[in-house]
């Protein structure tokens, strides 16, 4: 094992004890456990145990992605991870936040997946760390090298003289099934209740308005579950209290009156750790937010006017943020849609981005309590028993892969294609570590570009591999067709057990059963549709 840290400005790197750190290593074939005990004042950099492992070129690799959004997938040991451009004019646009860009290097030759990583076919093993709520593991693998690398993310903690820390704690299996067995047994069901839902985003994104979402709840048929506001209820991100006059003119506590009146919950989306630059908050309070080395505020991405992360650390930032949440939490709103979190270790300071994370999602519970939270671009062991519901995947997209150019840009990006896989990819979580939303089911005509075909097949895999069903549709506007693949879908999501998949290339072969009946079919990886459905 090989540690890096500094000490007083200096860079020592070491594979035993020295005098400022005193390691204990416990290793057997299936645990590896690695302490650290600071000496002298230290900050930690890096940590790598290697090994080897004989690789079968023909067997699958599961890579599982930094944060929700990032993609996530069973793939053959020649898969070219897609790194983010650095191109000048693409650095300007700020897109690296987003992922791990900017501490990990991804290189020709290697995978990497983040505390769950398997193999499937003639040489299997499973490695889950239990260690996320400290620091994330990161295990590579090389191409036609046989080395299995075990990395610690803990770049930035500070360790005092006479603090111990958990470096390394994994476990690795023999076989996939062995794993789960494991997974299974260490992270028992929660039974989180399944929703079936509306949201505003994917039809209007932020041109919504009173008179749109009053009119599609009234659209809503009694098998609805709960009824979101997405984006676009407020004047700027981040300025969470401000709703916006013009488009909703009685505010919002009329129209949650209104939701909870059919029977419906009420949700609410948020980005409760950013605020965009045009916003009254960004303009009058420059102390709220983090700054780099040269004073600047961080910005965490391009979204809206540019994105910039609060400061965490700062006592008054929190209250405010509670502010916000308490608003809507007193106004009646039952579950909040909180989204962007990656940012808060994005600036982490003095901890890991482990850390980070967690005390950031622990706040964000304590503050709403017994309110279900759904988490969007967040680190996801982070948010076990955090969160109710996590995003798996990315936004859905309105064509299959989206635009040419957004194909050459990060593993973060919308796109239909991955936020299927990820979800299919990422099901043994679900109702573990948390309860999957795979993001939204359209099936309208208008303003969309997926084919019926496309349509059908992101319905029926977010009905069988999520727990979150949601829709942007005005479902008043289906005909016969669509109706009948809503009410099956709602008979897969509600009645299908046993639910398993099998990759074979770039099919996707499932098989469940509903009631004593067995079914199966492939789902076609690269055209988005089901073929031999019996």
């Amino acid at each position: 094992m090989r540690l890096s840290y500094s000490l007083n400005g200096t860079h020592i790197s070491t594979s035993e004890s020295d005098s400022n750190v005193q390691l204990t290593i416990e290793k057997n074939e299936n645990h590896f456990l690695c302490k650290a005990k600071a000496l002298n004042d230290i900050t930690l950099i890096s940590a790598l145990e290697e090994s080897n492992f004989e690789f079968n070129p023909n067997d699958t690799f599961f890579i599982n992605g930094y944060q929700s959004w990032t993609a996530t997938q069973e793939v053959p040991m020649n898969f070219k991870e897609r790194n983010c451009p650095q191109f000048k004019i693409l650095k300007q646009l700020v897109l690296r936040p987003y992922g791990d860009y900017e501490f990990y290097k991804t290189e020709k030759g290697k995978l990497h997946s983040y505390d769950v990583f398997y193999t499937k076919g003639n040489k299997e093993i499973f490695v889950l760390s239990n260690n996320f709520k400290s620091a994330f593991l990161i295990v590579e693998l090389f191409d036609g090298k046989n080395i299995l690398n075990f990395r610690a993310d803990i770049e930035g903690k500070n360790l005092a003289k006479g603090q111990d820390f958990v470096i390394f704690d994994f476990e690795i299996f023999n076989s996939y099934k062995e794993g789960i067995e494991c997974f299974n047994k260490k992270y028992p069901l929660r039974n989180i209740p399944k929703i079936f839902g509306y949201t505003s985003w994917y039809n209007y994104y932020q041109d919504i308005n009173e008179e749109i979402i009053l009119r599609d709840l009234n659209a809503l048929d009694d098998r609805f579950d709960l009824f979101q506001i997405d984006d676009g209820y407020e004047t700027y991100v981040g300025d969470w209290m401000d709703i916006d006059p013009k488009k909703f003119p009685n505010g919002l506590a009329p129209i949650v009156e209104k939701i909870h009146s059919r029977g419906f919950k009420a949700g609410l989306w948020l980005a409760p750790f950013v605020a965009e630059r045009e916003s009254h908050l960004f303009k009058t309070h420059p102390e709220y937010f983090k700054k780099d080395k040269d004073g600047n505020p961080i910005q965490v991405g391009v979204n809206w006017s540019g994105q910039c992360a609060l400061d965490l650390d700062n006592p008054e930032v929190l209250k405010y943020i509670e502010k916000c949440l308490t608003f809507y939490k007193d106004m009646g709103f039952d579950l909040f849609k909180l989204d962007f979190i990656y940012s808060s270790a994005y600036t982490h300071e003095g901890v890991t981005r482990a850390e980070a994370s967690e005390k950031s999602y622990k706040f964000l519970k304590d503050v709403l309590k017994d309110k279900l939270i759904l988490g969007c671009g967040a680190t996801l062991p982070s948010v076990y028993q955090n969160f109710d519901y996590v995003r798996v995947g990315p936004d859905v997209s309105l064509s299959f892969d989206d635009k040419l150019y957004m194909r050459l840009l990060h593993r973060e990006r919308p796109s239909t294609k991955f936020t299927i896989q990820n979800t299919v990819y990422r099901h043994f979580m679900n109702d573990r570590w948390f309860a999957n939303d795979p993001d939204v089911f359209l099936l309208r005509d208008e303003n969309i570009k997926l084919t019926l075909e496309q349509r059908k097949g992101l319905t029926t895999m977010n009905a069988l591999f999520g727990s979150l069903l949601m829709t942007s549709d005005n479902i008043a506007t289906y005909d016969e067709e669509k109706k009948k693949i809503l009410n099956y879908s709602l008979v897969l999501f509600k009645q299908a057990k046993n639910i398993n998949f099998v990759t074979k290339g770039d099919v996707i072969h499932v098989t469940y059963e509903i009631g004593d009946s067995k079914h199966d079919f492939d789902y076609l990886v690269n055209k988005g549709v089901i073929r031999n459905d019996k």
